[in-house]
């Protein structure tokens, strides 16, 4: 056979291959994924938050691929680690969304970094779940932003209602200079006069602060203080605690939902023991009745454990919470954003680590205060504060 011939059969051959991977190409093993981006905080400050979010999350992926995806399309998952920075939260958003043409995102981990992107989200029309607690990030509500970590004011009505039945009226805050630490400042002065407690004191410190005992100092030489609020998600609450405890000081210490890493209790040693805090149900699973939510806590945190042989923490249940909603808002929306987006609104009685989810046009948090429960450090463990 000459040139012509040889090309000719060639030819033939690229055409066949180019049908046959067409098929494949075209069929439902080779659909295209549903792109979820999520920004974490994998490194940085806040890498306690964003480091279990972002396993629990891959986790949570390959369990759903590993099953044939959401409605045959398997998940296509991109992780940006922020740092913990507002600034590159930002700028992830935009590429998540004008690059990648993400479905959805994920995050951000911290508060400041999440109202830092809230417009981008808006302006994209790109639905975000985000895993921070401050109010303002769903309140009011806009119609593409959500989020699954519980409320900042309901952390401080459970602790308000906790201190209230112990006679304790007059209190000192502390709180971390950083969007956590200033939502929570302002929760607990809204919310302090409707359970008949004054703050005798507040102080703000560096969010990279490794030692407290000045301010320690000052708060001790205040008579007027029966228990400190510190609220942080930053190492220094357990120099707090420390700080506190060296001093000789032994009030009542009150820590925010921030302090529901074992890590931290762990850090400060013998100086945690007593400390009260809100935060999920997931860290007392065991105390639990049985029924559904301990069934869904206990089987999330044995998979967590055992395949990263870490502690699993609260933190990491807000995305593998966001990732669920998502699941069953796209089974019912498809891939059109603005059904799926309608269908998070219409979710209720969704089982989460966090609690019972119910959303609403005007509820974008779906959760209520009975989200968290109030435990305390016991022999260096988390129970239940009334066990």
């Amino acid at each position: 056979m000459g040139k012509d011939g040889r090309a000719l059969r060639m030819l033939g051959r690229f055409m066949a291959w180019g049908g046959v991977a067409a098929l494949l190409m075209a069929s439902p093993a080779w659909a295209a994924g549903i792109k979820i981006g999520a920004i974490l905080a994998e490194t940085g400050p806040a890498a306690f938050l964003g480091g279990p979010e972002a396993r629990s999350l891959r986790m949570l992926v390959d369990e759903i691929n590993a099953k044939g995806g959401i409605a045959g399309k398997p998940v296509e998952l991109i992780v940006k680690d922020s740092g913990s920075s507002p600034e590159k939260a930002v700028s992830f958003a935009k590429q998540l969304i004008d690059e990648e043409k993400v479905f959805a995102i994920i995050g951000p981990s911290t508060s400041g970094e999440s109202l830092s992107i809230k417009k981008i989200a808006e302006a994209g029309k790109t639905i975000m779940i985000s895993c921070s607690a401050a109010e303002t990030i769903t309140i009011p509500a806009t119609p593409h932003v959500f989020k699954t970590a519980p409320s900042d004011s309901f952390a401080a009505q459970q602790i308000f209602t906790t201190m209230r039945k112990k006679g304790i009226k007059k209190i000192a805050v502390l709180a971390g200079n950083d969007g956590f630490g200033k939502a929570g400042k302002e929760q607990l002065a809204k919310n302090a006069p409707d359970f008949g407690i004054t703050i005798a004191a507040e102080e703000v410190y560096d969010k990279n602060a490794t030692d407290l005992a000045a301010i320690v100092a000052k708060l001790k030489a205040n008579p007027e203080i029966e228990a400190v609020v510190n609220w942080s998600i930053v190492p220094a609450q357990s120099i707090l605690a420390k700080n506190i405890r060296q001093a000789g000081w032994n009030v009542p210490i009150y820590q925010s939902h921030g302090f529901a890493n074992i890590k931290y209790a762990e850090a400060a040693g013998v100086a945690a023991e007593g400390i009260v805090f809100p935060a999920s149900r997931l860290l007392v699973a065991d105390f639990l009745p049985a029924g559904p939510q301990k069934d869904l806590l206990v089987k999330y945190r044995d998979s967590y454990e055992k395949k990263y042989d870490e502690k699993v923490s609260t933190f990491g249940g807000h995305t593998y919470d966001a990732m669920t909603i998502l699941v069953k808002a796209i089974e019912v929306g498809g891939e059109d954003r603005e059904k799926v987006r309608a269908a998070i609104e219409n979710i209720k009685g969704l089982i989460g680590t966090a609690g019972t989810f119910n959303f609403s046009t005007a509820d974008h948090g779906g959760l209520g205060p009975d989200a968290f429960a109030m435990l305390t450090v016991k022999d260096g463990r988390f129970v239940p504060l009334e066990q």
